[in-house]
């Protein structure tokens, strides 16, 4: 499930929790502890400050998963991408 989580947010689109839980099956909780996880692991990282929904203009419109109060962001390379150099 992590899996699929990671490739959404791979496709570049912003997405908020809901959105997120509708298209894995699943609900808006647990999509937020995968995201915690994927923070976790170095994957994801969350971002100062809140979304007010406004994406037209926000700097990181093509890289997060908004969602509530807090911005997420894929990191610029996984732990695992690190350390392969990929």
């Amino acid at each position: 499930m992590l899996d699929r989580l990671l490739n959404l947010l791979r496709e570049g689109k912003t997405r908020t929790v809901p959105e997120l839980a509708r298209e894995l099956g699943v609900t808006p909780p647990l999509v937020e502890m995968m995201l915690e996880e994927l923070a976790g692991r170095g994957i994801l990282r969350s971002l100062p400050g809140a979304c007010a929904g406004r994406c037209q203009g926000c700097p990181v419109q093509g890289a997060c998963a908004a969602g509530g109060t807090r911005i997420w962001s894929l990191s610029l390379a996984s732990p695992a991408e690190k350390e392969t150099g990929a």
